[in-house]
C-alpha cells in the first residue's frame, strides 16, 4: 500500500491545499492530511478547529485520512508507515525552504521521499494569511476557502474582534 503525508499548518484549509489533496489522493492508496505545530506561526483556529475544516472539505475522497500531530514529521511518518511527504509549492520562493527542509528529512530517515506538486496556477496567490486578512476585511471567501468553512472563518475572526468594518 502506498502512504503519503500532507503536513501543514492548515490555518485555515484553502482551495490551494484542496486541489493539492485532490490531485495526491489521485496518486495514493491512502493520504494523510495532518495537521501539524510551526512554531514560526500563531495560528488563529485552534488544532481541533482546522481537523474538523479539512475533515468537512475533504470528506469526498475515501482514502484521505485526517489527522494531527506534535510529533517531529519524520517520526509521525514512520508511525503511520508512510514513504512520502507530500508538498504543495506557489513560486520559486517556497521551493528554497522546502527543498532544505526535504533534504533534512531524507538525513533523518533515507527511506523518505518528498514529492513536490505545484500549486494549479489559478491558486497560486493562495495563502492562509491572505485568506485571513481578506476575512477581516469582511472580503467574499468563496473563491479562495472551501465552501463548507467559510461561515466557520468569519465567526472566528468576528469573536475575536479581528474585525476591520
Amino acid at each position: 500500500m502506498s502512504i503519503a503525508v500532507y503536513p501543514g499548518s492548515f490555518d485555515p484549509i484553502t482551495l490551494g491545499h484542496l486541489n493539492i489533496i485532490r490531485r495526491a489522493a489521485s496518486l495514493f492508496d491512502k493520504l494523510y492530511v495532518c495537521v501539524m505545530i510551526n512554531s514560526d506561526k500563531n495560528p488563529l483556529f485552534n488544532r481541533e478547529e482546522r481537523v474538523d475544516f479539512i475533515q468537512r472539505a475533504v470528506i469526498r475522497y475515501k482514502n484521505v485520512v485526517v489527522d494531527s500531530s506534535e510529533e517531529l514529521l519524520v517520526k509521525y511518518m514512520q508511525h503511520k508507515n508512510a514513504k512520502v511527504i507530500i508538498k504543495g509549492l506557489r513560486a520559486v520562493s517556497d521551493f528554497d525552504k522546502e527543498f532544505q527542509i526535504a533534504l533534512i528529512n531524507r538525513k533523518l530517515d533515507s527511506k523518505i521521499e518528498t514529492l513536490f506538486i505545484p500549486s494549479s496556477e489559478k491558486y497560486t496567490y493562495i495563502s492562509s494569511s491572505a485568506v485571513k486578512e481578506m476575512a477581516r476585511y469582511g472580503d467574499d471567501l468563496k473563491t479562495f476557502v472551501p465552501h463548507e468553512i467559510i461561515d466557520d472563518v468569519i465567526r472566528k475572526v468576528e469573536s475575536e474582534g479581528m474585525m476591520f468594518r
